[in-house]
C-alpha cells in the first residue's frame, strides 16, 4: 500500500507484522513460508495467536490515530503480558536495554520489546493504522504535527477527500 519509509528501531517489526494482511485484496502473507520467514517466524509458532496479536495491534495503532478498532479484539495489553521483559544490563560497559525474559524468539516477545523501546524513545504514539477502512495500513506518521490520517495521501488521502467533494 503505501510507499512511506519504514518506522524507526523495532516499531519496524510492529508495522511489518500488521501490514501482513492487505485488506483490500485480502491476502495474507501469514498465510506463504516467504511472509512467515519474513517476520523471522520460530516453526512452532501459533498462527492463529500471531493474527489475534497483529489485529490488537492495528486496534491500538488505530487508536493511535483516532479512529475506532476495526472489530472486537484481544486488548494487547493482555496479549503482550504472556510476554515479560527483563532488565538487561551489560557488565562491560553498564548500558541497559529491555529483553525477553523468556523465549526470545516468540514474536508476542519481540513485538514486547519494540513496543517498550517505542514507550521509552516516544515514538509508539506516532506508529498509526491508515483511516482507511479499505486499507488500514500500518504506516510511521513523520508529520511534524503528528496528525497523519492516511498511509498515503497519493491513494487513500485523495479517495477520501474525493468522497466527501463527491457527497457535497
Amino acid at each position: 500500500m503505501s510507499e512511506r519509509a519504514s518506522a524507526p528501531g523495532g516499531l519496524a517489526l510492529v508495522e511489518s507484522l500488521v501490514n501482513t494482511l492487505d485488506i483490500e485484496t485480502g491476502a495474507d502473507a501469514l498465510d506463504t513460508p516467504q511472509g512467515r520467514a519474513r517476520l523471522d517466524l520460530t516453526p512452532g509458532e501459533d498462527i492463529a495467536a500471531v493474527r489475534e496479536l497483529r489485529e490488537s495491534l492495528r486496534a491500538a495503532l488505530l487508536a493511535h490515530a483516532g479512529h475506532a478498532a476495526h472489530r472486537p479484539v484481544t486488548p494487547l495489553g493482555e496479549l503482550l503480558a504472556a510476554a515479560p521483559l527483563v532488565v538487561a544490563v551489560s557488565a562491560e560497559d553498564g548500558s541497559a536495554a529491555l529483553r525477553p525474559a523468556a523465549h526470545p524468539a516468540r514474536l508476542a516477545c519481540r513485538v514486547a520489546a519494540a513496543v517498550a523501546e517505542a514507550l521509552t524513545a516516544g515514538t509508539w504514539q506516532r506508529l498509526k493504522a491508515c483511516e482507511a477502512p479499505d486499507c488500514h495500513w500500518a504506516y510511521y506518521d513523520r508529520s511534524p504535527a503528528g496528525r497523519g490520517r492516511w498511509c498515503t495521501m497519493q491513494v487513500c488521502g485523495a479517495r477520501a477527500k474525493m468522497r466527501r467533494y463527491r457527497a457535497k
